[in-house]
């Protein structure tokens, strides 16, 4: 089995694809109309799928008043400090300062712009081969 897709309940699926797409490098693959505004994106590497849609009858929750440790986007980049510093600029919000852990990775949470933790790591031996 092979994950398809990870799912997120949201207030403007709409307008998040667009930063994402703007500002993280993911590309739409499917989108559909009204009422739930479906935006299916994809990753630079078409690889990882992330569904975003407004359900109105299902519980939306308030991502920004979520630890984000509870959920997160994780972004592989080679540059997490600069690509943190162009989201701020598109209108991330950064939390905290970046952290090395003992393996030397740099790991640095953020929130776009609808308050969904993102989280941007570069690794030193990274979890998956890169494409």
């Amino acid at each position: 089995m092979k994950i398809e897709h990870i799912a997120l309940n949201i207030t403007d699926p709409i307008a998040t694809a667009e930063w994402y797409v703007s500002n993280l490098g993911m590309q739409i693959v499917r989108q559909s109309g009204p009422p739930t505004y479906t935006v299916f994106l994809a990753d630079s590497n078409g690889e990882t799928v992330l569904e975003l849609y407004r359900f109105e009858d299902a519980l939306l929750p308030d991502y920004s008043a979520q630890d984000p440790m509870v959920l997160h986007l994780a972004f592989y980049t080679a540059e997490a400090i600069q690509e943190a510093d162009r989201l701020v600029i598109a209108g991330a919000k950064l939390l905290g300062e970046p952290r090395t852990t003992g393996t030397g990775d740099t790991l640095i949470f953020l929130r776009d712009p609808w308050g969904i933790a993102l989280q941007l790591v570069q690794r030193i031996d990274p979890l998956m081969p890169l494409n």
